[in-house]
């Protein structure tokens, strides 16, 4: 298969946030191993052409004029974007009121996080993996949302690695949940483990913002990109636009 096959349909779970989110799988990519599927991460490897065509289709499914990506460094730097930025800085959450933009975050175990307030207009997204939870992207992001004058923020959590299968040292454990004590999780050998997406639900909930999930523990399922499972692999992502109604083929 050609290194610039283009992108297909999307495969997309929607997120039913009462706007346009929802998260992408393999699903609806061309190329090979080990990126084979949707993958939307230009920083891993992959044919940079391919990439852009996949964000291409995505941004399409999305509606939108423009699809909006940060580097994201595992910090709880947010930025808020009011229009196409020719380079976004670096951040691991963005914010807009604007519907012509979609905004993404591309994760393969970390948690994605799409938010938004329907009747505010105002949409983010956040990458929570474990650094960034304990530094406070999520508190973070919901308080800018609210400078922008969201009141009733709702949110989900994407696929991510579950605390069943995220094992870490037992300091490291100790270390977060000092912070973050709803991480706290052992593997299902009995090993020390963190559970960020209860992590993550926790300061969603404390900062009154109402939570759903998308069930899926990424190592374990296969039609996500997992780098815990695979290495060296490509990055799925969390997509959302400050528009009514779920992502559609456009």
């Amino acid at each position: 298969m050609s290194g610039r096959t283009p992108a297909g349909r999307p495969a997309l779970l929607d997120a039913g946030l009462g706007v346009r989110g929802a998260f992408t799988t393999r699903g609806g990519g061309g190329g090979a191993a080990p990126f084979a599927g949707l993958n939307l991460g230009d920083h891993v490897g992959d044919d940079p052409a391919r990439v852009a065509a996949h964000r291409a289709a995505v941004r399409r499914a999305a509606g939108a004029e423009h699809l909006v990506l940060a580097r994201q460094v595992h910090g709880a730097q947010v930025v808020v974007v009011d229009g196409p930025p020719a380079v976004v800085p670096e951040a691991d959450a963005v914010v807009t009121t604007r519907p012509e933009l979609a905004l993404a975050v591309v994760v393969a175990d970390c948690v994605p996080v799409l938010l938004a307030d329907p009747a505010a207009g105002v949409v983010a997204v956040a990458h929570a993996g474990r650094p960034g939870m304990v530094a406070g992207v999520v508190p973070a992001v919901v308080a800018a949302m609210r400078d922008l004058g969201a009141r009733d923020v709702r949110a989900v959590t994407g696929p991510a690695v579950c605390g069943g299968c995220y094992e870490v040292p037992a300091a490291m454990r100790e270390e977060v949940c000092a912070r973050v004590p709803e991480a706290w999780a052992r593997t299902r050998s009995g090993t020390p483990a963190v559970d960020v997406v209860a992590g993550v639900t926790a300061q969603l909930l404390a900062a009154g913002v109402r939570t759903g999930r998308v069930q899926a523990c990424t190592v374990e399922d296969g039609r996500f990109f997992s780098h815990r499972r695979e290495g060296r692999t490509g990055r799925f992502a969390g997509v959302v636009r400050a528009a009514a109604g779920r992502l559609s083929w456009a």
